[in-house]
């Protein structure tokens, strides 16, 4: 099959030999955050660096749905249905309620302000998860260069009482984030520091506790290569979907590679939607690509 790599047989399966790679839009500077609203039928989308948010739907293609936007970058939805998102030039994450209105749900940290929310997740409890690396501040291409007053931290906000907490701190560049089918599992993507000396970037796996609120037993779970995991989802059997120098790469829940779907660019970040949530679109550095899949998307968001 055309620009699918199989690299074990399992993955054979999970592709559809008549579903080409297609590309919806392009002339983007660089997409991230792409969430499904399956009740709206539409894709809403990053393009970081333009300061702007936009949708996409099949009859209607792309449009813009808010500029500016503050430089936003993750995105998902809770558990009433409302925009979850991550603010690099407000660093903050925010809720954009339902008739509108924006609420900051966390900006500081005992009393410092966060480096610049970078991806986000809601597990089935409400609770709001998300990572705080410094690509948002290091330069004005993608937020507004500043000082960072905290460390890269991984965080864990519950709305019913406004608390957050660090749920990890030994981090560079924590980055994408998405928990196992049954929540037991969460995995980061460990992108580093571009000016570092010996940057990390692999994705790793936490253990979560029972009752939901803290992780354990951190680990490498598999190194991306070429380029590195930013972005990613899990299937309804535990596969991980991850972005990749040269596309996006399916990996089993033991950590094995063992499928490619290539694609023209650099991918920073992909999400299932679509009717059955069998629809993968992917955001391809300039251009947003989709391609219809023989999996379905994990049921969280």
């Amino acid at each position: 099959m055309d620009g699918i790599e199989i690299i074990d047989s399992r993955f054979k399966p999970f592709v559809l030999p008549n579903a080409p790679l297609e590309a919806l839009g392009t002339g983007f500077r660089w997409l991230e955050g792409p969430v499904w609203f399956a009740d709206l039928d539409c894709l809403l989308v990053s393009d970081l660096p333009n300061n702007r948010i936009m949708r996409w739907t099949e009859s209607s293609g792309i449009s813009l749905f808010r500029q500016p936007s503050g430089y936003a970058n993750g995105h998902t939805r809770d558990r009433e249905g409302r925009l979850i998102g991550c603010s690099h030039l407000d660093r903050c994450v925010y809720r954009t309620e339902l008739d509108g209105r924006i609420t900051v749900l966390a900006d500081r940290y005992q009393k410092k302000r966060l480096n610049s929310p970078n991806d986000v997740v809601v597990k089935s409890d409400g609770t709001i998860w998300f990572s705080d690396p410094p690509y948002g501040i290091g330069n004005d291409y993608e937020g507004s260069r500043c000082e960072a007053e905290l460390p890269s931290n991984l965080y864990r906000f519950d709305p019913r009482d406004g608390k957050l907490s660090v749920v990890a701190d030994d981090f560079q560049g924590p980055n994408g984030l998405c928990f196992s089918p049954d929540e037991r599992r969460l995995y980061v993507a460990e992108t580093g520091v571009p000016s570092a000396m010996d940057p990390l970037q692999y994705l790793r796996v936490f253990d979560v506790s029972a009752e939901g609120a803290r992780l354990s037993n951190p680990r490498v779970f598999h190194k991306v290569e070429p380029g590195f995991t930013d972005g990613m989802r899990c299937d309804e059997d535990g596969n991980i979907w991850s972005s990749a120098g040269d596309g996006v790469h399916c990996i089993d829940p033991l950590g094995e590679l063992i499928g490619k779907i290539k694609v023209p660019s650099v991918v920073a970040n992909l999400t299932f939607g679509g009717r059955h949530r069998s629809r993968l679109f992917i955001c391809g550095s300039h251009t947003l690509y989709a391609i219809y899949v023989n999996r379905r998307g994990a049921g969280h968001p």
